[in-house]
């Protein structure tokens, strides 16, 4: 596995390298520390940028020593350019498989400034992304870890769960698979205007039928692949509604340190797509988000 640590000087990013070198990984596992010493900021002072990559430079340093005294193997790297376009494109070139990347904090005006990064980051990575933040606790992983991992059914879904189903865990972790009875085209019809409404009463109940069916399928073919491994897990199928709502909530209830979710797509208009759940959910929740690709 191809891990890279997107960091800068902050606390956010000091939390990911803590959280990255005490989790189990893949063995053969091989992280690259990255530092994007950021253009925009010495924009007309061109004498400090030999300063500000010396700071990059022992602060990846750091970082990768870190990693090492942990038992993983790291190279680092600084680079001169925009954070949010270089991070992406160093990951698609050196052909990561996840990119790590922390969150500057929970409420709403930081929310609005992780955006300038690892929003970027999280829409045009050509890989899983990681959006690392503390949960409300914060809990070290030997301490176990309590994964919600939300499935459709889909196959960007299955995607996320052979993700799970193919690391190593903390001992003591427990996985919680969601899925979420998902009635979308049933409310829009009981919302619109009497003259758009196609459906008649018994249309609407077979809909409602067949959406509780995929969901409780998909927490079962969940179940099956991580039982396949060893993994414990517990599954459930929630109330019919809105899935970013109810993962959110979830999550917030159980104290989740991690929600793994799979991405319905990586281009152009696919990343729009992509932003009404999965992009949701990394935004908003509590805890680190891992938006699975393949």
């Amino acid at each position: 596995m191809k891990i890279l640590l997107a960091i800068d000087s902050s606390t956010a990013s000091q939390y990911v390298v803590n959280m990255a070198a005490a989790r189990p990984w893949p063995s053969g596992t091989l992280f690259c520390v990255l530092s994007i010493v950021d253009m925009r900021l010495w924009n007309g002072l061109p004498q400090l940028i030999e300063d500000a990559q010396r700071e990059a430079q022992f602060l990846v340093k750091g970082a990768a020593e870190k990693l090492t005294q942990s038992g993983h193997e790291v190279f680092s790297e600084v680079q001169l350019g925009l954070p949010k376009k270089a991070i992406p494109e160093c990951a698609k070139q050196w052909d990561a498989d996840l990119v790590m990347v922390g969150a500057h904090g929970r409420s709403a005006l930081t929310r609005l400034l992780l955006g300038s990064v690892a929003r970027a980051v999280l829409h045009t990575s050509y890989c899983s992304v990681e959006i690392v933040r503390p949960g409300p606790t914060p809990s070290t992983p030997s301490d176990g870890m309590k994964i919600l991992l939300a499935t459709d059914g889909s196959e960007c879904s299955a995607k996320a769960v052979y993700s799970v189903a193919n690391r190593p865990w903390p001992p003591k972790s427990q996985i919680r698979i969601i899925s979420v009875v998902d009635l979308s085209i049933v409310e829009t019809q009981s919302t619109a205007p009497p003259m758009y409404i196609e459906y008649p009463e018994s249309v609407l109940e077979s809909l409602i039928n067949d959406a509780r069916t995929r969901a409780e399928d998909a927490v079962r073919d969940a179940q099956k692949v991580l039982g396949a491994t060893g993994l414990v897990c517990q599954g459930e199928t929630t109330p019919a509604g809105e899935p970013r709502t109810f993962i959110l909530d979830e999550a917030k209830a159980w104290d989740a340190d991690l929600i793994v979710l799979g991405s319905h797509g990586r281009h152009g208009w696919d990343r729009l797509i992509m932003g009404s759940v999965a992009e949701s959910v990394a935004m908003h929740a509590h805890c680190s988000v891992e938006v699975v690709r393949s």
